[in-house]
């Protein structure tokens, strides 16, 4: 998201510097791992529709202007699980509001079309054609060329420890030096807790681990297979990505630990890795080979696990918090910057983010005033 608000704002004329605590892309937070998924049939909820169509827009347009192939690959996308689940219920309520592309399957006609997929009898799959993954590294270098492309400038491994509002705007504090500017986004992640204590109560950071199997056959290419999301009847979400060579990308969504960022254990153990390679022995067997590699993401939740996009309270809308994402984020980035750009440059935005406020979370506004660059 930094880096994403980072490009928009240089983009719309700003002067921007952008202060990293490591050298993106990394692996120590949550935009790693080669792959996330992109999907219009949003099951969180209906208002991401609009938000992850404007998402699909800025993409093309990004990969256009960076002169680079396209950062997303449309596989299509098969949501599985009992019909009264969560999972259904929400991306069926999605494509009804908004009118997506989309059939329902029942386990054999899904077998058919997708042979690799084994959905268990009382499973219906919802599938749409709007869906499919994108390229990680690949998107956030292209927001970073493009931003420096624009003016904007980085200071890698330099990671704000404190920030201030002062009479001349805000000042940022790092190790090294200290900056001052009109404006302050936070878009930290997981370090949010640490870093705007205040708000340290309405933040958990969960430990999920992914994990990458070579394919025992065929039918998982992504020309073969969709990105899937799985809800059982227990509960249990997963999703899964396609082989495009590194291997088949299975994340349990939700459910890790708690933990901390001083505290979180990177490490993945053979009984981790197991719990994704067993469920794709059920569900989809074409997938389970022997684990090729796994690794520690990051989730950083609300309460309702949905976004934030605010004004930092008492700070006379001159620090704006972005988007704890709550596992679901990567793929709104050049949108959540957009929307920062505007948020910052003429104080409103070309959507609603109302729901997206702290409010929601009992957290209050103590001040508003208008403002201009």
């Amino acid at each position: 998201m930094g880096t994403a608000a980072t490009w928009q704002l240089a983009s719309a004329g700003a002067r921007v510097l952008c202060l990293d605590r490591f050298a993106p892309p990394h692996a120590l937070g949550s935009s790693h791992g080669a792959t996330r998924i992109i999907r219009e049939a949003y099951f969180e909820h209906p208002l991401y529709v609009p938000l992850v169509r404007r998402s699909y827009t800025l993409w093309d347009d990004l990969a256009s202007s960076a002169t680079i192939p396209p950062l997303y690959a449309l596989t299509g996308g098969a949501y599985i699980g009992p019909e009264r689940s969560t999972l259904i219920r929400g991306v069926l309520a999605s494509v009804s509001a908004h009118n997506i592309a989309h059939e329902v399957l029942d386990p054999g006609p899904l077998g058919e079309r997708y042979p690799a997929l084994r959905a268990a009898p009382g499973m219906i799959a919802v599938v749409e054609p709007r869906a499919g993954f994108l390229h990680v590294d690949a998107a956030i270098c292209a927001m970073r060329r493009m931003a420096l492309a624009a003016g904007a400038v980085f200071a890698d491994a330099s990671p704000i420890e404190s920030f201030a509002v002062t009479a001349d705007g805000v000042t940022a504090r790092t190790a090294r030096a200290s900056y001052v500017a009109g404006r302050l986004v936070i878009a930290v992640g997981a370090w949010v807790r640490e870093l705007v204590p205040q708000l340290a109560g309405i933040f958990t950071v969960q430990r999920q681990v992914t994990t990458w199997c070579a394919a025992l056959g065929a039918g998982v290419a992504p020309n073969e297979a969709p990105i899937t999301i799985w809800e059982l009847p227990s509960g249990q979400t997963f999703y899964t990505i396609p082989d495009e060579g590194d291997g088949f990308k299975i994340g349990v969504h939700y459910g890790g630990e708690l933990t901390t960022i001083a505290h979180v254990d990177r490490r993945v153990s053979p009984r981790e890795t197991k719990i994704g390679r067993d469920l794709l022995a059920t569900y989809i067997p074409p997938a389970a080979g022997p684990v090729r590699t796994a690794s520690v993401c990051l989730y950083t939740n609300t309460p309702d696990l949905h976004f934030v996009i605010d004004w930092l309270p008492g700070t006379h809308e001159r620090v704006l918090l972005l988007s704890p994402c709550s596992g679901h984020g990567f793929k709104f980035a050049p949108a959540i910057g957009e929307i920062a750009a505007q948020l910052i440059h003429r104080g409103t935005c070309d959507f609603d983010v109302t729901p997206f406020a702290l409010a929601r979370l009992g957290v209050r506004q103590r001040h508003r005033q208008g403002r201009g660059l």
